[in-house]
């Protein structure tokens, strides 16, 4: 059973920073994607940023250069570094997995945001301007 857990959540001005983790156990996939999502309210959920078993990452247009995704050493802790917080990443933000079948690539196939099987249960973050 995957179990995704979501913390650093929290109210910012705009500006400011803040770093989410994602406590990640009951997963053994060798190939897979890890990422974070977001959700504000009355909009869609969009994909933030994700990365695969290799290290290989891949960012939303609206956050290149300021947020950054990253592993622990034993791959079942995710970060997502953000920085340069703007009013518009007001969100929950959800961590979220999947596997990655030997027939596709991982970093296209996490590139692409899509199929994701296990979700956290979020976590707010605030800017304020």
């Amino acid at each position: 059973q995957v179990h995704l857990v979501e913390s650093g959540g929290g109210s910012v001005q705009s500006g400011g920073s803040l770093t989410l983790s994602c406590a990640a156990s009951g997963y053994t996939y060798r190939r897979y994607c890890m990422g974070w999502f977001r959700q504000a309210p009355g909009q869609e959920r969009e994909g933030v940023a994700t990365i695969d078993q290799d290290g290989s990452t891949t960012y939303a247009d609206s956050v290149k250069g300021r947020f950054t995704i990253s592993q622990g050493d034993h791959k079942n802790t995710l970060y997502l570094k953000m920085n340069s917080l703007k009013p518009e990443d007001t969100a929950m933000y959800y961590c979220a997995a999947r596997y990655v079948p030997a027939s596709l690539s991982a970093g296209v196939t996490c590139g692409r945001f899509t199929n994701f099987e296990y979700w956290g249960q979020g976590t707010q973050v605030t800017v304020s301007s």
